[in-house]
């Protein structure tokens, strides 16, 4: 699902040799230990917290991509840097003037603040503190402000494709002033048996965005098959939705990645705006410069709590939040996903006994990032150790029984009500099946792994159902011995 662009000689080259020279010393791993036969390369580590004991270990100082792995170097980071109960502000300010009708006479300013969980919701709040200070019309224009970041550039095939097509929401674009993940929302509802379905916003009472609608509505019984993406061209963004939806059943959204967040951002705010009885003169515009120096605040929303951000980011393996959360903890305006980089970098720099490593994106989209099993226990023990943050930072990990992604509930019973776990998927360039986090054992004492498996251009296709179960085996063993 995940392309990259460059560099492949280097990062097959590198796998090749790695392959020639691992050591199948797979002690405590000897499930996960086999794909080393099929030419996966591995790095693997499990200990105990308490005493340090080393459980089970495949080349566990080997650097490997650890995909999505990365997002917990973000939450981690942006714990340490902020705490649990940290929240982004997002502000309308203006260096115009509030007339005694309600007039703003001058531009009315949204600062984008780099919240990475910035809705339609928090901006109906912010108007509405809008309408409590008078404001009644604005003679001026909308200015949507991603002075802190935005547009970055894109560093992958994917997020690049995105700027003229959205097939997805994973590989969203990104910005400090962007709302609803960078992604359009379209509800499709069934209409009259033979006739189009009915397509709405989820965002605002009339679309903002062109839909084009070729859903038609089946009798009651039918199939659910809808078809979606997103084209832009000179005139904007258009959403393209087609498919079948039958009489009588419920509806259903369809998420698709914009071509421009801010430009989303201001389409959907000067509708929001008149539709709550606040017309804008001038229309809107996005800009990449700062607010006037003379510019004062009108209104502000916070945002949703650290930790709760944190919970969607790692549960859902949200892209979109770990890379906005990753340009959060950089300094000066105009950064971008390099920058972020070695932000993480340098975090991980200070942790004890963690040693350096390769971060190219908060998200672990960049298949450049470079971790090895013993680094990623470095962190989960450092964490660990941090009483007032481990609780929020464990909190965000699957535990397999019960969390939302269902493909993780393989393996043992043990295995699933013990231990919880951050995955990382990648496809392209090669295979990577990544999976990180803490186990409790029998005895109450707690244990942190990493297993990074990554494949090479002759390795074959690698899925979870293969490899949850070796490394379920494999945990399952050391836990029940505990």
């Amino acid at each position: 699902m995940r392309r990259w662009l460059g560099r492949g000689s280097v990062f097959f080259g590198a796998l090749s040799l790695s392959v020639v020279s691992i050591v199948a010393q797979a002690a405590g791993f000897d499930h996960v230990g086999r794909l080393a036969d099929k030419g996966f390369v591995i790095s693997a580590q499990a200990r105990l917290l308490d005493s340090g004991e080393v459980l089970g270990a495949i080349n566990p100082a080997q650097s490997l991509s650890p995909a999505s792995v990365t997002k917990l170097y973000t939450a981690a980071a942006s714990l340490d840097r902020w705490g649990p109960q940290h929240r982004f502000t997002t502000r309308f300010v203006s260096s115009g003037s509030l007339g005694s009708d309600g007039v703003l006479h001058g531009d009315l300013v949204l600062e984008g603040g780099g919240d990475p969980a910035l809705t339609s919701e928090a901006l109906w709040q912010l108007i509405q503190k809008l309408r409590e200070l008078g404001v009644s019309s604005v003679d001026g224009q909308l200015v949507v402000s991603q002075a802190r970041f935005g547009p970055v550039t894109c560093t992958t095939t994917d997020r690049c494709d995105t700027r003229t097509e959205g097939t997805n929401a994973y590989a969203s674009l990104l910005s400090s002033a962007a709302i609803n993940y960078g992604s359009w929302c379209a509800t499709v509802m069934p209409g009259v048996v033979g006739q189009p379905a009915r397509i709405t916003s989820c965002d605002t009472v009339a679309p903002t965005i062109r839909i084009e609608n070729d859903v038609k509505t089946v009798a009651a019984g039918g199939s659910a098959t809808l078809y979606a993406k997103r084209v832009t061209d000179s005139q904007g963004d258009t959403l393209r939705v087609s498919g079948q939806i039958p009489a009588g059943s419920y509806p259903r959204p369809v998420y698709k990645a914009s071509s421009d967040p801010a430009d989303q951002t201001g389409q959907t705010l000067l509708s929001l705006l008149r539709q709550s009885g606040i017309p804008v003169s001038g229309g809107y515009a996005v800009s990449r410069q700062a607010p006037p120096s003379t510019a004062q605040s009108l209104a502000a929303v916070e945002g949703k709590p650290l930790q709760e951000l944190l919970l969607r980011t790692l549960n859902y393996s949200n892209n979109f939040m770990a890379d906005t959360l990753a340009l959060d903890l950089t300094s000066g305006t105009q950064q971008g996903l390099p920058d972020a980089g070695r932000a993480l970098e340098r975090f991980a720099a200070g942790l004890p006994g963690h040693g350096p490593v390769t971060l190219h994106s908060g998200s672990g989209l960049t298949p450049e990032n470079r971790v090895s099993a013993q680094n990623v226990n470095a962190l989960l023990g450092a964490m660990y150790g941090r009483a007032s943050l481990f609780p929020t930072f464990v909190a965000g990990m699957q535990v397999p029984t019960n969390g939302p992604m269902h493909f993780i509930r393989r393996g043992s019973q043990t295995f699933q009500d013990h231990v919880m776990l951050k995955t990382g998927t990648l496809n392209e360039p090669v295979t990577v099946r990544a999976i990180a986090g803490y186990f409790r054992t029998e005895s109450g004492r707690w244990g942190s792994f990493a297993v990074l498996v990554n494949g090479t251009a002759s390795t074959p296709y690698l899925s979870w159902r293969e490899t949850l179960p070796m490394v379920s085996d494999d945990l399952t063993a050391m836990i029940e011995r505990h």
